[in-house]
């Protein structure tokens, strides 16, 4: 089963995908960070934060590159989370300034790529923020970002079985 958990900031997604997989044995987390070469002490701690809490046996992978590593797993995926990916794909496209256009443009094409590995597989679930309950700041970059990763939501919910919102920490089903 592929399902897209969604949520605000601090509402439990993470904790609620990895209890979807809790009788996994073998699992891959994917982990698409910004700085996943180490030269970011924030993210290190935190990605360290979620690989103490998961079983000894799931694999961790920082990569930018998500439709690769879905592509060459066989096992239940965890992917958290898709802003992330979408921060390191505009960073690494150098997106923030670009028309709103240009931005769509990059990001459709990885994410037609993402989509079709995900429908590859059989046990996914894809942690996001939702946007629409997040506070984004009001200028452009900002609201370029949401708005991307509200298109990156729409599409890879359309690829998923199933959609779990969080607020406060309970889920519902949609």
């Amino acid at each position: 089963m592929r399902i897209l958990v969604t949520g605000g900031v601090r509402s439990g997604k993470s904790t609620h995908a990895e209890a979807l997989l809790a009788n996994a044995v073998e699992a891959v987390c994917i982990t698409p960070g910004r700085h996943a070469d180490g030269s970011d002490p924030d993210w290190d701690s935190r990605v360290a934060l979620h690989r103490a809490r998961r079983p000894p046996t799931w694999l961790t992978i920082e990569t930018a590159d998500v439709a690769t590593a879905l592509s060459n797993t066989r096992c239940p995926v965890l992917v958290d989370c898709l802003g992330t990916w979408l921060t390191a794909l505009m960073d690494g496209e150098a997106l923030w300034n670009a028309t709103s256009a240009e931005a769509y443009a990059a990001v459709e094409q990885r994410l037609d790529t993402l989509c079709a590995a995900l429908t590859a597989l059989t046990d996914a679930i894809v942690v996001t923020n939702e946007v629409g309950l997040g506070v984004v700041p009001a200028h452009r970059s900002g609201m370029l970002f949401r708005d991307l990763l509200g298109t990156i939501n729409q599409r890879v919910a359309n690829v998923c079985d199933e959609v779990h919102l969080l607020i406060a920490g309970r889920v519902l089903k949609l």
